[in-house]
């Protein structure tokens, strides 16, 4: 399918859709689609007080609402549109196959909309990955908005791709974070360009295997005009580009924290470089920035914004822009985020690093730590990370419902960092946590919260537990004040 075709080929009047799962994505499909005309059926597993309000709100407009029934495709179905979360081997998955009805997920819904308002649609710079997909789409999204271009960061990012292809905002374009779910139902989607930063086992329960993980994320490659960014330090990525169709003409941009070859993006003696998108990529290099213009330039943050910088030059961004773009980004909450210094101490707030790989970016980037650690490991095992990581603990603080995993990991690979291990997992853990962590730190060390693990055992989110250790620490500042 080519990347100018949009929905003026698909006629949704009196279509028979269902859309699977109230919710952010789920909610504005219905409503665009019965707009369109289409005749809607929303079916949702849930049946709660929150599910009965937003069913309520859907059939006043005409659309059907089915709750606490998830599983059973409706009769006529011609078309399925899912929330991306839900898992492909439902039965309301594997019925539409049987019957030979298409998934959508609303990522493609969107896609196939574009235009729908009778505007010109906005190219996508796509942005996937195991890590760091936020954070680079709104560096991209600040490097854009500096080169004057109207833009916004949407997608898994929270805000919604259907509000932003259908709404009054005319765009020049889109950054877009994808998931890994929200590329699996996306058939037709075609970037301008993509990056895959990284890949790591990750979402294995819903994928089903590694392989199939990888090749959903390979997706934001398929069609793509302009570039396809991968990271030279993760050869799968590369692989995923080598494996993708793309349009005539298309390159293969790689990033890299070292000194860049031809076609790639690096660092040179503190410099952030482009020799991909210049006149002579064999003996001209392009300065864009300095890496004390990345927020923060931790080195897995530098490749972040090595990435979305490659995608910026990929659509025509001067190098001023880029600089510029860089400088006026700033983090978001929990992402490696400085809280204090405390009698010479560094507290940072990583709580965000909810897997293994994550973490071992964030423990990459101090030379001294004392690692808070734990919560849900979802499967996950810590022997590599602890192995990677262990040079670089002074000491380590464990809580949560599953810290007994790292701290095996840590008897067999650092049996000689000390080990705090606190045996409860009430929100309260997390000032104890701080208080035990400031007792085995040095000045110069840094106490990182960087939990690897999921936070629901005792948080609502990695937001909230990154918020009491943030509480933590500014309590202890006044204290020594």
């Amino acid at each position: 399918m080519g990347s100018q075709e949009v929905s003026s080929t698909v006629d949704w009047q009196g279509k028979h859709v269902t859309v699977a799962g109230l919710g952010v994505s789920g909610i504005p499909a219905a409503r665009a689609l019965h707009e369109r005309g289409a005749l809607v059926t929303v079916v949702n597993d849930g049946d709660d007080e929150r599910a009965r309000a937003q069913a309520a709100e859907l059939e006043a407009l005409g659309i059907t609402v089915r709750l606490g029934d998830g599983a059973t495709l409706p009769p006529s179905t011609e078309l399925v549109v899912t929330a991306p979360g839900w898992q492909p081997d439902k039965p309301l998955f594997l019925a539409a196959a049987e019957a030979g009805v298409p998934v959508w997920g609303d990522v493609e819904l969107a896609w196939r909309l574009r235009g729908d308002n009778g505007r010109e649609p906005a190219p996508w710079l796509a942005v996937t990955g195991t890590n760091g997909k936020t954070t680079t789409v709104r560096m991209l999204a600040s490097i854009l908005e500096a080169a004057g271009l109207r833009t916004a960061a949407v997608g898994n990012i929270g805000v919604s791709l259907l509000d932003a292809v259908l709404g009054e905002t005319e765009y020049d374009v889109l950054a877009v974070e994808l998931s890994s779910y929200q590329l699996h139902w996306a058939p037709s989607l075609r970037a301008h360009s993509a990056a895959v930063l990284n890949l790591a086992p990750d979402h294995l329960d819903w994928h089903g295997s590694m392989a199939a993980y990888a090749a959903d994320k390979g997706r934001v490659y398929e069609g793509n005009k302009v570039a396809c960014v991968y990271n030279v330090a993760d050869p799968a990525t590369e692989d995923l580009v080598r494996e993708a169709d793309v349009e005539e003409g298309c390159r293969a941009i790689g990033f890299t924290l070292g000194a860049p070859g031809p076609s790639q993006l690096g660092v040179v003696d503190g410099i952030l470089v482009d020799r991909a998108f210049v006149a002579n990529r064999q003996k001209q290099a392009q300065e864009l920035a300095e890496v004390t213009d990345v927020n923060p330039p931790a080195p897995h943050n530098i490749a972040n914004a090595l990435a979305a910088a490659a995608l910026a030059r990929a659509f025509g961004v001067e190098p001023a822009a880029v600089r510029d773009g860089l400088r006026a980004f700033r983090p978001d909450a929990h992402r490696i985020e400085h809280v204090a210094d405390i009698d010479e101490v560094r507290y940072v707030d990583d709580s965000k690093a909810t897997n293994t790989h994550a973490t071992e970016a964030s423990l990459a980037a101090y030379d001294s730590i004392v690692w808070i650690a734990g919560g849900l490991a979802k499967g996950a095992t810590f022997d590599e990370l602890v192995t990677g990581a262990a040079k670089r603990l002074r000491g380590v603080v464990l809580i949560g419902a599953d810290r007994a995993l790292i701290r095996e990991a840590l008897t067999r690979h650092a049996p000689e960092v000390p080990v705090v291990d606190l045996d409860r997992t009430d929100t309260g853990a997390m000032s104890e946590a701080v208080a035990r962590a400031a007792e085995l730190a040095r000045p110069g060390d840094t106490v990182l919260l960087a939990p690897a693990c999921a936070s629901m055992d005792m948080f609502t989110n990695y937001n909230k537990r990154g918020e009491a250790f943030a509480d933590a620490v500014r309590a202890r500042a006044d204290e020594s004040a």
